[in-house]
């Protein structure tokens, strides 16, 4: 049901502010780009170092999880120089004390990251990631000297955050994009652990984190086969609200509406718009039943962080030995993995890069108001990008549909009445949109503090 809305804003010229286009046409070129022959060559290139695992050798330049790494700085080096040396490419690493979980008892452990930063020409400390897992195992999670292929999880992740950057390295963009190779996701979630706290340390205005882990398999263990559909799951709410927050929320609501939620609705938006023949399933948990992956030590510290990933596991392919029994091939190996299927992931987190990266930052302090009235007021401030924004699209929906249904462009303005929308049975929502058309997440208001105005 659309319901018709009168703005208040007489004052405003906002007739006169045509709306930017809705599609970015270079974001089809950018998914046309992608190629499903590199992931292939990357997938083949990473499963020949034999295992990855966290605890494998570190020193042979064939073998384990050491060659791997370096194998990926390098290729990371060299779309860097096909591009003028447009990423910043360096090692992030941690040493892990021994007899930390799943972790050698008797020794420290390095745990070293890739990270490859293309810094952004208006407002280069926002950031936007992809990651995808440098590790694999085997049914003994401490089992690091046999082999451990890992073509599905997660060569396939890694190899699509190689993907993305040599394709989105030929653009320049207003905010940063971080591509990622995290170590020790097996054995800890030990590699996002590190780089979220270096993120933070650094002051990184992270936006969006998009960890790929699985991004191959059509053939689920019911024997189903199908390569139309993926997941993106996300946390409801931020687990670092306050006390007061989430007192607060149980009376205006939005249990589902935190910034990783609205990174999901942003990346099934993507899909509908720019990625043919995907549709993305939005799950409402953070992680599979009872699992986890590297998207959540950026959830943790208050990052918007999502996984993206099959539909359909097959857990005959998951850390297993590689063998045949019962008739029953067992273990992570290349025939496992549709290079199509995983090309066409890529090219949805690529897409929502872009789209994110070239939309102006989203705006400040947004903020809502209209108890006992028959009306609803959204006011806001400018993103520290604001020279970028070409205006606002403001958006309500019923409470409980999972998608922002309506929308509507108001022009550059810092402020927005709903005339005849009784705040009590909608949630509203806000997002900057750049000259292009590119938006940013739509951010989620909350009530004024005291002394505050809508």
């Amino acid at each position: 049901m659309r319901v018709a809305i009168v703005l208040l804003f007489a004052a405003t010229p906002l007739i006169a502010q045509q709306a930017p286009p809705q599609d970015d046409l270079t974001i089809y070129q950018i998914v046309d780009a992608v190629s499903a022959q590199r992931i292939e060559s990357d997938i083949r290139t990473l499963v020949s170092f034999g295992t990855r695992h966290t605890l494998s050798d570190t020193l042979s330049p064939t073998r384990g999880i050491g060659a791997a790494r370096r194998w990926i700085k390098a290729e990371f080096d060299r779309i860097s120089a096909a591009c003028g040396g447009c990423l910043e490419v360096f090692y992030v690493s941690e040493i892990y004390p021994a007899g930390a979980r799943r972790l050698r008892e008797s020794e420290e452990t390095n745990i070293a990251n890739v990270v490859a930063i293309q810094r952004g020409t208006s407002d280069p400390n926002r950031m936007v990631m992809m990651s995808g897992d440098i590790d694999s195992r085997i049914s003994n999670a401490m089992n690091f000297t046999d082999s451990a292929p890992g073509a599905n999880d997660n060569a396939s992740g890694m190899a699509g955050t190689i993907e993305a950057a040599r394709v989105l390295t030929r653009y320049q963009f207003n905010g940063s994009i971080v591509y990622l190779g995290l170590s020790g996701e097996e054995q800890g979630l030990y590699g996002g652990h590190t780089v979220a706290r270096m993120a933070v340390d650094s002051g990184w205005n992270v936006q969006a984190v998009l960890n790929n882990d699985m991004i191959g398999n059509i053939e689920g263990i019911s024997g189903v086969i199908e390569n139309t559909t993926a997941r993106v799951f996300s946390d409801g709410t931020p687990p670092t609200e306050t006390e007061q927050e989430r007192g607060l929320r149980r009376f205006a609501g939005g249990e589902v509406d935190g910034v990783s939620r609205q990174l999901a609705r942003y990346v099934d938006r993507t899909a509908d718009q720019y990625v043919p023949d995907l549709d993305v399933m939005m799950i409402y948990r953070l992680d599979r039943f009872g699992r986890g992956g590297h998207h959540r030590p950026f959830a943790d510290v208050g990052f918007p962080a999502v996984r993206i990933m099959e539909t359909h596991e097959n857990y005959n392919r998951q850390h297993q030995d590689i063998r045949v029994e019962s008739g029953i091939a067992y273990g992570d190996v290349l025939e496992g993995v549709d290079f199509e299927y995983a090309a066409k992931l890529t090219a949805l987190n690529a897409a929502t890069l872009a789209a994110l990266a070239w939309a102006p930052g989203p705006p400040a302090n947004v903020r809502i108001c209209g108890a006992a009235r028959p009306a609803a007021r959204l006011a806001w401030d400018p993103p520290t990008d604001s020279a970028t924004v070409a205006g606002y699209r403001v958006y309500w929906r019923l409470t409980d549909s999972p998608s922002w249904d309506d929308g509507r462009w108001v022009g550059n303005v810092t402020g927005h009445t709903f005339d005849g929308l009784v705040i009590d049975n909608y949630f509203f929502g806000i997002a900057a949109v750049g000259a292009d058309g590119n938006e940013s997440a739509v951010v989620f208001p909350r009530r004024p503090r005291r002394g505050e105005r809508c």
